[in-house]
């Protein structure tokens, strides 16, 4: 049994790596670059969705025989120009953005947590915690609010006796009692 192509194919892949590799990396930056800061911005699925595929590509690109050097620039540079065409549409057009992306969602409010937006989230009480946790706090009674952002990420905002208007664009649909903060004591947006 040979094991020697296992660990080292020969010179040949090792040079064709470098060869489509670097080329295809400076590519690749100066797309991201002409591309703006929000190409690989992962502040929802879509921008998640995008991050991965491109590096999929680049790596196809680079270890793939079957991939040549105009494929994979080609493949990046599409999903870059879609990405760059999905977020200015998001960002022209409300109704646009409404339909691609969610709202973040308010999971604990004033010390008490949200059972039902965190059973609509599919969030656990330990993921809550250790969310609270990272951010230095030893009790969910000190923190105003913690909320599931669209990127899946945890926010969590200490109580500090304010109003916090960082909650303005908070889904608050799923809330178990009246809301205070960006809503009223009623619960109506203001």
């Amino acid at each position: 049994m040979a094991l020697a192509p296992v660990f080292f194919s020969g010179w040949p892949s090792l040079l064709r790596i470098v060869l489509v590799g670097v080329p295809t990396y400076l590519v690749v930056l100066a797309m991201l670059h002409f591309g703006g800061k929000h190409a690989l911005a992962k502040t929802n699925a879509y921008g998640l969705v995008v991050t991965v595929a491109l590096g999929s590509a680049l790596a196809s690109a680079v270890l793939t025989r079957e991939v040549s050097l105009s494929d994979g620039v080609l493949a990046i540079a599409l999903l870059l120009a879609l990405q760059y065409l999905l977020s200015t549409l998001v960002s022209r057009f409300s109704w646009v953005g409404s339909r691609l992306t969610q709202r973040p969602t308010l999971l604990v409010r004033n010390g008490r947590m949200l059972r039902n937006a965190m059973r609509k989230e599919r969030v656990t009480d330990s993921e809550v915690l250790a969310a609270i946790r990272k951010h230095g706090i030893d009790a969910v009674e000190a923190v105003a609010a913690v909320v599931l952002e669209t990127d899946g990420s945890f926010s969590v905002i200490r109580t500090v006796g304010l109003c916090p208007s960082a909650l303005a664009d908070v889904e608050l649909k799923h809330m178990d009692g009246p809301t205070h903060g960006a809503s009223g004591e009623d619960g109506q947006r203001r």
